[in-house]
């Protein structure tokens, strides 16, 4: 079923530049009907510009009435296996990263990306009968570059690929295992201390670079009776560089290059939102840009979206924002046919799950035990992921499980091992003293033959077996018998 994107509007207060230039607030919203009207400066002949959308939010809003009207549905979703997308469009300065990111006093202000990690995990602990596992990555686009933002080297450009099931990725784009709020924060932390930021005439922490931070959750319900049912969910959360103008953030070489890629690649962002809104054009050019490739799936794709347009209330960014309000106007009519993502091939889930199923085979002997397997330590081999490798943080309930299966059956084989090692003993030390009782009884009867042989009354003593063993045959055949039940 098609759903169309879901588009806000929230207009920030004038900042300390804006009053010191005795700007005038040109923007006007009503919240109870989510309409948004602008003002042209200077001339108040003319009727104000007005627009509506899914929810406009002014001046005193907060980041908490955001998410908790519109963010937390689309949240909520991704937790039943949804692919879902928050991405902040707006000129530079004007509040998205603070929209996205937040401050953490006071809490109300406390940003969308900070929100919805708690919301993620509040949900995992009173689940029942469901696992869950748990990724995130962090990257940005910084001069038409994808670099990795979690990775070692921070500066590396990473490619795009397109896979028909998982259809456009990153390849080699680091994977954090993340098992709790805090965990998480620390992956956003790390992620944002590397990302590119300047100073312009307009923003003195402008971002010069586009950041997608990524929360991957794989969701099993373990009281299932059709089996390990598995889905899948993803939340794109997205901060996008601010359109600019030269003459107004005094931008020259390098923050002059990069506002060139900025504005060509929301430029193209654009594009792509008129052609799916116009429905004509048999061609969307997601490939004119790394950021539309990214956001295919979000924009036209199966994925439930949300936009959220941030605009200046001053006069002297009348042009900008009116640009903005237009961008958000054509967004909302973009349709989207999101749905759940089920029993995904490459889920991490169903590996482990086959993993400890084959090792409970193991432990039970019902399934032959691979020669390597002991002899390599007893490592489960569990299949590469095409996206990020195995997680190192055994925490994770399931990876927890393997471990603690693997521990168990080391033992169960060490002591195996112990045991038959101690019978292969047992057996040569009892060969060995049947072959010293063989030529004790052989040396024995040959001194009894030297002794008397010149006794003619004496019965001649021959050794029985000859050929076959040199015991009498009973005590050969007991003495064999015990070896074997030794």
């Amino acid at each position: 079923m098609a759903e169309a994107v879901k588009v806000i509007v929230r207009c920030r207060p004038l900042n300390q530049r804006e009053k010191d230039l005795d700007c005038e607030v040109v923007v006007q919203m009503d919240s109870s009907t989510g309409q948004c009207a602008l003002n042209k400066p200077g001339d108040k002949t003319q009727p104000p510009k007005s627009f509506t959308f899914d929810g406009a939010y002014y001046i005193d809003s907060t980041t908490e009435t955001i998410y908790n009207d519109i963010c937390f549905p689309l949240v909520d979703g991704v937790l039943e296996g949804y692919n879902g997308t928050v991405f902040a469009y707006g000129q530079t300065g004007c509040g998205k990263s603070f929209s996205m990111q937040g401050i953490t006093d006071p809490p109300t202000q406390r940003g969308i990306i900070p929100r919805a990690f708690e919301h993620i995990f509040d949900s995992i602990q009173v689940a029942e009968n469901t696992k869950f596992l748990v990724h995130a990555s962090y990257l940005e686009i910084y001069n038409e570059e994808i670099r990795d933002l979690l990775g070692k080297d921070h500066k590396t450009k990473l490619e795009l690929k397109e896979h028909p099931d998982r259809g456009v990725y990153v390849k080699d784009l680091t994977m954090n295992p993340v098992n709790s709020v805090p965990e998480m924060e620390k992956v956003m932390d790390l992620g944002s201390k590397n990302r590119s930021v300047g100073a312009t005439l307009m923003n003195a922490d402008s971002s010069r670079s586009h950041s997608i931070f990524t929360i991957n959750i794989e969701i099993m319900e373990t009281a299932d009776e059709k089996g390990d049912h598995i889905r899948a969910g993803k939340l794109n959360l997205v901060d996008l560089a601010g359109s600019e103008r030269q003459s107004k953030t005094g931008a020259t070489g390098d923050r002059l290059k990069e506002a060139t890629k900025i504005n060509l690649s929301l430029s193209a962002l654009g594009n792509v939102i008129s052609a799916l809104v116009d429905g004509k054009s048999k061609h969307i050019p997601y490939r004119d840009s790394k950021l539309t490739r990214l956001l295919q799936d979000s924009l036209g794709g199966n994925t439930k979206t949300l936009m959220v347009a941030c605009l200046s209330p001053a006069d002297n960014n009348y042009d900008e924002t009116l640009s903005t309000l237009r961008y958000a106007n054509r967004a909302k009519n973009i349709k989207n046919k999101p749905k759940i993502n089920e029993d995904p091939k490459d889920a991490l889930l169903r590996e482990y799950q086959e993993e400890i199923q084959k090792l409970k085979a193991m432990l039970m002997g019902q399934m032959e035990i691979p020669t390597d397997f002991a002899t390599a330590g007893a490592q489960p081999s569990v299949p590469a992921h095409p996206i990020a490798a195995p997680p190192q943080d055994h925490t994770v309930i399931v990876a927890r499980e393997t471990e603690n299966l693997r521990q168990e059956y080391e033992a169960k084989l060490a002591k195996m091992k112990s045991s038959y090692e101690a019978e292969l003993m047992s057996k040569q030390k009892l060969q060995e003293e049947i072959e010293q009782l063989q030529n004790d009884y052989n040396r024995k009867v040959h001194n009894v033959e030297e002794q008397y042989s010149g006794r003619t009354a004496l019965t001649t003593v021959t050794p029985v077996g000859v050929g076959t063993g040199d015991l009498p045959e009973e005590s050969a055949i007991s003495m064999i018998a015990l070896a074997n039940e030794t």
